[in-house]
């Protein structure tokens, strides 16, 4: 038995969804259909932001915007002139989610819940019509008679005009790379570092501003870093992980990552001011009081690593102490063995080769009448918002070329 539609959008996620909705709106006259391989919709978008779905960033520049994706970038400039950040409020907001921005310019739903999300687009998704199958996992992709066959384990549909918004899965890659698509290996992005340093190893919870690098490479970051059981984390180690996500796979995750925990200052500008501590409080003891802005207890393990006594005080510590102070606060260097996934957003950087994609329409250069959206795409963002903003955008783009008849 055979399941006519004009569109057939394959993934109910939030790329899926986004796309289904809009182009229903662009052209309520398509009968359209969103196929889930599996039993939930939305999923990803449940837990994002620790539930409470981070759906962009206050980033209102298209071209700084595109700053944030270490694949896409270039791509993505003229897609973030059509539908942006400040495009994403504004859907939301008309759509009945009302919208908050965060100190750090992350931006959520005011109901401070994923749900809002999801009860938005299911609610979309029924009262425009949009058929949603779920348990429909696609066997195979054919084409006949300038329409498309997709064969579920049950059922087979049929659609004039595709749209894939899987994500990462392997599967679906598969099934395009047989129709003649390059795939881009993937790989893992926004991880965390494994590392066991006595200097940190009972730091965990720690958090302060820091600037990282790795050794040997040009990967280099700042921001906040917090130690965890595990090691490092927190947005400049997630900004290195994605930055550095290929190079990174390729050196199985072993590497010298260089840490300055005073990132206004370097070695030589540090050791002039811990010279000049010397001089003015000479009858304290160094570790007790941390003279520059960062966790007591990490100034307490940095002291400790530059071999001066928890009793030494500023006026007993030697040149040689002093700088090996100065390095262990501006220039320490921690061996890193393997990654963790950073909480349940598991990101990958790979997927369809961009150069097989018009980002005017987000149409396939290979196949007629497939279009994509998200990160079925060798597109990938850091962490706070963009991933889901490459999302919409790409949705967005779709849904109005398919609904123009692009």
């Amino acid at each position: 038995m055979q399941h006519p539609f004009d569109v057939i959008i394959i993934g109910g996620g939030a790329a899926g969804f986004f796309t289904a909705i809009n182009l229903s709106e662009k052209n309520a006259s398509l009968k359209i259909a969103i196929l889930e391989r599996g039993k939930e919709v939305l999923s990803k978008v449940r837990i994002s932001g620790g539930g409470r779905c981070n759906v962009t960033h206050a980033c209102f520049d298209a071209n700084e915007l595109t700053g944030y994706y270490p694949r896409g970038n270039k791509e993505l400039r003229g897609p973030f002139h059509t539908f942006a950040a400040a495009d994403t409020v504004t859907w939301f907001q008309q759509h009945g989610v009302l919208i908050k921005k965060e100190e750090d310019g992350r931006i959520f739903p005011q109901a401070n819940t994923s749900q809002a999300v999801i009860d938005c687009f299911t609610r979309l998704q029924q009262s425009s019509g949009i058929q949603l199958f779920t348990g429909e996992n696609v066997l195979s992709l054919q084409r006949s008679n300038d329409i498309w066959q997709l064969q579920t384990q049950q059922t087979m549909f049929i659609a004039k005009q595709i749209c894939i918004a899987t994500g990462n899965s392997p599967a679906v890659w598969k099934l395009l790379q047989q129709l003649g698509h390059t795939i881009i290996p993937p790989v893992p992005s926004l991880f965390t570092f494994n590392c066991k340093d006595e200097r940190i190893i009972h730091l965990p919870g720690v958090a302060t501003n820091a600037a990282v690098s790795i050794k040997d490479t040009k990967l280099k970051a700042s921001g906040p870093v917090l130690i965890t059981h595990w090691g490092m984390s927190g947005p400049a180690v997630l900004k290195l992980s994605a930055w550095g996500a290929r190079m990174l796979h390729e050196k199985n995750y072993s590497f010298i990552l260089f840490v300055n925990w005073l990132p206004e200052e370097d070695v030589e500008s540090a050791l002039q001011k811990l010279k000049l501590l010397k001089e003015q409080q000479a009858q304290k003891i160094i570790a007790v009081k941390s003279p520059f802005v960062i966790p007591s207890r990490l100034w307490e393990s940095i002291v400790h690593a530059s071999a001066i006594s928890k009793q030494t005080r500023w006026a007993d510590v030697s040149n040689i102490q002093l700088q090996q102070l100065a390095q262990q606060l501006c220039n320490a260097q921690f061996t890193i063995h393997g990654k963790s996934s950073f909480k349940e957003e598991f990101v990958t950087a790979g997927g369809i080769d961009l150069k097989e994609i018009d980002f005017k329409t987000m149409r396939s250069k290979v196949l007629p009448n497939v279009y994509f959206a998200g990160e079925v795409l060798n597109i990938d963002a850091v962490t706070g918002g963009f991933n889901f903003q490459n999302a919409w955008t790409g949705g967005y783009i779709a849904a109005s070329a398919i609904g123009a008849g692009e």
